[in-house]
């Protein structure tokens, strides 16, 4: 079993930046595909980025594509999403999640990741 907490999130003003980070506890020795949900309310929860932990492949969603950064740090099991050029659509509560990988391409489908974060709010106003 494999327990993810998220930390970071906050309030930052349009084309602020802010970094969240992932800290993965327990089962956490195999290959792992890490991702970076959000769900903004009353909207379904989207994809924003994955990461594969061990040959390093990122993808990101078209919305946050040069303005987002995914990476991790396998030694202290910490996956973050650095956050730039803030928009007002970005505003969400993030999850990070986390399955075995069973390929070498991440899945952006919620329904692959069965370990979840309990999310971090993240706010950007005008």
């Amino acid at each position: 079993h494999v327990q993810l907490v998220e930390s970071g999130g906050g309030s930052v003003q349009t084309g602020g930046s802010l970094r969240l980070s992932c800290a993965a506890s327990g089962s956490t020795a195999g290959i792992m595909c890490m991702g970076w949900f959000r769900q903004a309310p009353g909207k379904e929860r989207e994809g924003v980025a994955t990461i594969h932990s061990a040959i390093r492949r990122m993808q990101y969603a078209d919305s946050v594509k040069d303005r987002f950064t995914i990476f991790g740090d396998n030694a202290k099991r910490t996956v973050y999403l650095q956050m730039n050029s803030l928009k007002p659509e970005d505003t969400a509560m993030y999850y990070c999640a986390a399955y075995l990988a069973r390929d070498l391409l991440c899945d952006f489908s919620t329904g692959q990741y069965n370990y979840w974060g309990q999310g971090t709010q993240v706010t950007v106003s005008t």
